[in-house]
Formats: structure tokens, C-alpha cells, sequence
């Protein structure tokens, strides 16, 4: 059986790398679409990565305006910013460095040189021009996830990897729509602005191209949420990432840990994916989905938290919690 400090580490290694390749895709997509956009729609284009992260309290605390440069700055390096880029990156290390017995040397070596690329960088020159530098730093964790599937023994430490690596995509993945699919589906139909917004939102999750594949890819707000949400094939798709996850737990469970403790993670999320495989998107479309993601997002959050407290005794390098408190705060405020 894995020690709970290991299995915790690995599971919160993998949750940072995750989150520092989806923070550094959403700003790749986010500059490059807004080359195409008016300067006046600049505002509505970045503020949501903030809203996205739950940090806009704290953004505004430290800058004036929601600028491209302001913005890109918070989210990459601001050493107040605990969910920036460089911050993951720096956590994912030192919880790696504490299990090093469990993971491969390509592996440590992988995430030394992310990290060193993140601490080394010319910073005013990447806020003149950062598509190269989002291109490396994404290349660099997706790297690392390649090199732990290719090089860890899949056994229950990979496993923990894949758990925590699984509920974060799953995440990123319900905010990035949460944040945009309100005002996409405000837009006139068949716009070109629209159809903009829908290729930006499915690059955000590097689904456009897997979209376009398959046999509902005409583009739309609702095929884009569907795919989004419902695929079961595709590997951002939030209904995938549950079952992964739960593929995981259900491993982990076979090689002799404790079945009474998973019971209720495994509960929790077999629900949730159970609740996605039977569901009809049309239940949730148009204004009824921001409260749905709402929901969903909270219950997520549950997963969790239902899974630290089943395996974990310990706390190794704490994540924060401000994006999760906000979205218990918002459902209390819905319900009063």
C-alpha cells in the first residue's frame, strides 16, 4: 500500500501541471484570437480568464485594468498569484522532488527543465511577444504528461498521477465553458463574431480540430457544448475525464488499498458520471446552463475533497482553495 504522503503528492504533482498547461493554453488562444478582434473587445475577451481562475478579487487588488499585459503578467508569474503559471509549475516540483523513489528520472528531468524555462525567462520581453514563450512552456507540461505515461510503472502511484491529472482537466474544462458559453449564446446566429468565439472556445480546450472530426461538427453553441461536455472518446471532454478518473480509483483499489475509505469517492463520482451519460444537453441549453456548470463545478470540487479525505492524512504543498470558496459562496447566494 502507498504511503498517504506519496500517494497525496503525486496526485497534486499531477493537478499542477495540469493546471499550468491549461492556464498557459488559455492565454495562447486568448492573444492569438484577439488579433482578430476590434480593440474595443479587448476587455471582454481577457477579463474571463481571471473570472476563470476565481481570482479577479485579487487581480483587481493589484492592477487598475483587465489590460492584454496586466493580465498575462497576473496569470504567468505574479508572485501573489498562488495559481499563476510559475507557481504550479514551482509546486508540481517540490512535490515531485519528495517522491522521487516513485518517478522516473526522465520525468524529474522533464520538470527541472520547465522549471528553470519558467524562472530563466526574459519577462518584459515575453509581455511584448508571448506566443513563442506559451508554445514552450505548453509543449514542456504536455512533455512531462507524455513522459510519465511512457516511463512510470502503471501501478497505484501512476494511478494517483492520473486521478488527480483526470478531476483537474475535468475542471478546466467546465470553467472554460462556464465562462464562455453565456455570452457566445447571446450572439447572433451564424455571425462571424459567433463563429469566432465558438473556434476560440474549442481551441481553449484543444478540441477544434477533434470537432471538426467527428459526426456532430457543425458549429454551433449547443454541438460545442455537447462535445464539450458529453464526448466519450475525446480527452478534455468532461465526461471522459470522469470516467478516467474513476478508471483510476477503481485500479488503485485493486492493488490493496483500503475499500472502505474509497467508498464514497467512488460513489460520488460514479454519479456524476452516470448523470452525464444519461443526460439529454438539450435539459441544460441556453440559460439553464450557467446554473448546471454551476452544479457541476461544485460537485467536482466534492470529488475531491471526498478523495483527500479518503487517501490523504497529510498536507503537501496546499492548493487554494479561493476558486472552490466562490463557488460555494455563489450557489449559497442562489439559493437565499
Amino acid at each position: 500500500m502507498l504511503l498517504s504522503r506519496v500517494a497525496e503528492s503525486l496526485y497534486w504533482m499531477a493537478r499542477y501541471i495540469e493546471r499550468a498547461e491549461d492556464l498557459t493554453r488559455l492565454l495562447a488562444v486568448n492573444f492569438n484570437a484577439l488579433l482578430e478582434t476590434q480593440p474595443e473587445n479587448a476587455r471582454q475577451g481577457w477579463e474571463p480568464l481571471v473570472k476563470m481562475t476565481g481570482d479577479e478579487e485579487l487581480f483587481y487588488k493589484l492592477y487598475t485594468q483587465a489590460t492584454p499585459q496586466n493580465i498575462t503578467e497576473f496569470l504567468l508569474w505574479h508572485p501573489q498569484n498562488v495559481n499563476a503559471v510559475t507557481g504550479c509549475v514551482t509546486r508540481a516540483r517540490e512535490n515531485a522532488r519528495s517522491v522521487r523513489e516513485q518517478i522516473s528520472s526522465e520525468m524529474w528531468g522533464q520538470l527541472n527543465r520547465l522549471y528553470f524555462l519558467l524562472q530563466d525567462v526574459n519577462r518584459p520581453a515575453v509581455l511584448n511577444n508571448p506566443s513563442d514563450f506559451f508554445g514552450q512552456v505548453r509543449d514542456g507540461t504536455q512533455a512531462f504528461q507524455g513522459i510519465t505515461t511512457a516511463t512510470m510503472t502503471h501501478s497505484e502511484p501512476y494511478h494517483f498521477v492520473q486521478v488527480g491529472l483526470y478531476l483537474e482537466r475535468a475542471d478546466k474544462t467546465a470553467r472554460i465553458l462556464n465562462t464562455k458559453y453565456m455570452y457566445i449564446s447571446r450572439l447572433e446566429n451564424d455571425s462571424a463574431e459567433t463563429a469566432l468565439q465558438l473556434i476560440a472556445l474549442l481551441r481553449s480546450c484543444s478540441a477544434f480540430e477533434p470537432f471538426r472530426r467527428s459526426a456532430r461538427g457543425e458549429l454551433n453553441s449547443q454541438r460545442v457544448a455537447e462535445f464539450l461536455l458529453l464526448d466519450h472518446q475525446f480527452p478534455r471532454a468532461v465526461r471522459f475525464c470522469f470516467n478516467q478518473s474513476l478508471h483510476a480509483l477503481t485500479q488503485i483499489e485493486g492493488e490493496g488499498s483500503a475499500q472502505s475509505r474509497a467508498e464514497v469517492p467512488l460513489r460520488a463520482l460514479g454519479r456524476l458520471g452516470a448523470d452525464l451519460e444519461f443526460m439529454d444537453i438539450q435539459e441544460v441549453l441556453g440559460e439553464r446552463m450557467d446554473p448546471f456548470l454551476e452544479k457541476l463545478l461544485l460537485r467536482l470540487n466534492s470529488v475531491g475533497d471526498e478523495v483527500e479525505r479518503a487517501y490523504f492524512s497529510t498536507r503537501i504543498i496546499l492548493p487554494d482553495r479561493r476558486p472552490q470558496q466562490q463557488q460555494q459562496q455563489q450557489a449559497a447566494m442562489a439559493q437565499e
